[in-house]
């Protein structure tokens, strides 16, 4: 049904000698509220008959002065100290009441009725979901080409110990952070991808506790999908709950959530909220990187098909309302006929209400050159950057500030976000120019190790012991010197 003109009800629609709830005065007034509620209705129904144009605000890249290009560069804004509000009770609750505090907040925020005894179960001893055919090779695949990917990034330990000065060795070790948590959301939409991209590698790390959080379906139950990859990849532990109660129950721990030492994965700002919170609190709990809504950047040449390139930038649209995508277009780009088609496309979504939300805020910046839109590319260090131009490839070693890069005619960004074997939890809102996206280092720890000689000592320790002299901290002088005096 349509919408309702602000200060209409469904009565004040019917017969005007039928009086709405609201109406409470003379008939006359009753009457005339009803016919103009009934003009307003009509004025309504025309607008959704005929919806406005969802047009990319274009900008000339030559015409944009530096205070533009800030506004240009900065996100969509997220006010996370009203956030944080909400989501420190909820923490709290958590830390404090455990198991039974996620029980009723699982019933308040997920609508989902799960037994107390049942809110973390193990998945290794749980029956193998029945999928059809098709998707259970889909995520075969996808499970196999992130387990390539990702075992690939295996650095090999040094074969020889450096040698920095006669007798004295340093080196450097890998071991896996043992117990890591993993956030598969499932609100607006359900992310099994996102269980296969947190899973594989922490198994490939070597992780002991894994514990995977995601909201439970109204009966309780897991959405088989997320269930058949957690087993997949040896999840330890199912954490039947989402939200901000989720990321306080791994972090702190429960009587049945093992507390874990790092979170991964991505969320809405509740989530994120909570992680942020929790990383500079008692916790004693690291994350992944900071995040903010989904995002995209295509660059487009002459030659980028206006279907293609409509398609990718609703794809991270459709993500959530306040999701940004951004079009750089090159000389000859048709930004009409790619918006004509973003216009087609949003009619053909079941989330394309979703999608029109986020393009009010996108924009497309026309360049002149390829060095302006690599300068603006990195410049917005996007999470996903797709470079739809010929010779894609000679524009990597260009590109400095992405989470990940999609390059050439043929590279949907949906590859990464599925099966090509990249990892999809990547940093947005800026954070690209300073941090990667999840990779088997993620999961890891580098400790260094040194060893040291008596020779060597004798001709490092005096060179020690006056730094230390030097920056006033005699014990550390002490633990070299007294050695030293031993050794006579």
């Amino acid at each position: 049904p349509l919408p309702l003109p602000l200060g209409c009800d469904r009565r004040s629609l019917r017969s005007p000698s039928r009086p709405s709830i609201a109406a409470k005065g003379k008939r006359g007034e009753m009457q005339g509220g009803a016919r103009a509620c009934r003009m307003r209705s009509r004025k309504v129904a025309m607008a959704a008959a005929t919806p406005a144009k969802r047009r990319l605000r274009t900008h000339k890249w030559k015409d944009v002065d530096e205070k533009r290009t800030s506004e240009l560069l900065a996100r969509p804004r997220v006010d996370f100290g009203a956030i944080l509000g909400t989501v420190a009770p909820i923490v709290e609750d958590v830390r404090v009441r455990g198991d039974q505090a996620l029980v009723e907040l699982t019933d308040k925020f997920d609508k989902a009725k799960v037994a107390l005894e049942d809110i973390v179960v193990d998945p290794r001893t749980m029956a193998t979901p029945q999928l059809p055919d098709d998707v259970r090779a889909a995520f075969d695949v996808a499970f196999d080409n992130i387990a390539a990917f990702h075992e690939a990034q295996r650095t090999p330990e040094p074969t020889a110990v450096v040698e920095t000065m006669p007798g004295v060795r340093c080196s450097r070790v890998s071991r896996p952070i043992e117990a890591v948590g993993l956030y598969v959301p499932g609100g607006t939409a359900v992310l099994p991808s996102t269980a296969l991209m947190l899973s594989v590698p922490a198994a490939i790390a070597g992780c002991k506790v894994v514990v995977m959080a995601t909201p439970p379906r109204p009966d309780g139950s897991i959405t088989p999908e997320v269930l058949y990859c957690a087993q997949k990849a040896g999840v330890t532990h199912l954490l039947k709950a989402g939200g901000a109660q989720a990321v306080a129950a791994m972090a702190h721990g429960t009587a049945t959530c093992p507390k874990v030492d790092k979170i991964f994965g991505p969320g809405n700002q509740y989530v994120t909220a909570a992680k942020m919170l929790l990383q500079n609190s008692e916790a004693m709990v690291a994350i992944d990187m900071p995040a903010g809504p989904s995002e995209v950047l295509v660059v487009a040449d002459e030659g980028a098909d206006p279907v293609h390139v409509a398609a990718d930038l609703l794809s991270q649209a459709e993500h959530g309302p306040d999701s940004q995508v951004v079009l750089v277009a090159l000389p000859g780009v048709d930004v009409d006929a790619i918006e004509k088609e973003v216009e087609k496309l949003l009619g053909e979504l079941p989330r394309g209400e979703v999608a029109a939300k986020a393009i009010e805020h996108s924009y497309a910046v026309q360049v002149d050159s390829v060095d302006e839109a690599i300068n603006f590319s990195n410049r917005y260090a996007p999470e996903h950057l797709i470079v739809n131009v010929e010779d894609a490839e000679s524009w990597l070693p260009q590109l400095t500030n992405a989470g990940s890069i999609f390059l050439g005619r043929w590279t949907p960004e949906s590859v990464g976000d599925y099966a090509s074997g990249t990892n999809h939890v990547l940093p947005t809102y800026g954070y690209a120019r300073m941090y990667s996206g999840v990779n088997l280092d993620s999961f890891q720890k580098k400790i260094t190790v040194q060893s040291l000689t008596r020779d060597g000592l004798r001709a490092l320790g005096p060179h020690v012991a006056k730094m230390a002299e030097v920056e006033g901290l005699d014990a550390h002088r002490k633990a070299v010197t007294l050695r030293m005096e031993s050794m006579s």
